[in-house]
């Protein structure tokens, strides 16, 4: 079962772990300079937590805490993120998640933003009428390169 909670203290210990993994920030490429960082980590959650403007959730799936979802303000629009354990991929989780939180976020329209090589992510946000919007070439920490990133719009519910 999934389920989206408001976040809970304990929860950073684990969203801390999975991004620690070297292949889930190689696909979410847009990650932190040095993801082992724990005070950059801890500050960026810290903004994060008190900005009324943005609505963060906890996904827990069967009981465990295995990522996080969230919509933030970009200019006028508000964006939706998310990561989840790289063990919990290929299981459903995002997919449930994205969906759950779009049904508790009415606002639209609503984006998002995906390298262009993460085909899942992108699958998962097409799958809730998200329309490939735009493209950009960004640098990625993660990556070390420039890459490709697609900006998708879910335009009306």
């Amino acid at each position: 079962m999934i389920e989206l909670r408001a976040v809970v203290p304990a929860d950073l210990d684990e969203f801390f772990s999975h991004q620690l993994d070297p292949g889930a920030n190689h696909m979410a490429a847009f990650a932190a300079k040095n993801p082992s960082d724990r005070g950059v980590f801890d500050l960026h959650w810290q903004q994060i937590l008190s900005d009324t403007g943005i609505t963060v959730r906890t996904i827990v799936a069967d009981g465990e805490v295995v990522g996080s979802i969230l919509a933030y303000r970009e200019g006028d629009v508000p964006e939706i993120s998310y990561w989840i354990d790289r063990s919990r991929w290929g299981q459903g989780i995002t997919t449930a998640a994205v969906g759950l939180f779009l049904e508790e976020f009415p606002e639209r329209p609503i984006r998002a933003r995906a390298v262009a090589d993460n085909v899942s992510s992108i699958r998962i946000l097409e799958r809730y009428g998200f329309k490939v919007i735009g493209e950009a070439q960004s640098f990625a920490n993660a990556r070390g390169a420039v890459v490709r990133e697609l900006e998708l719009e879910l335009a009306q519910h």
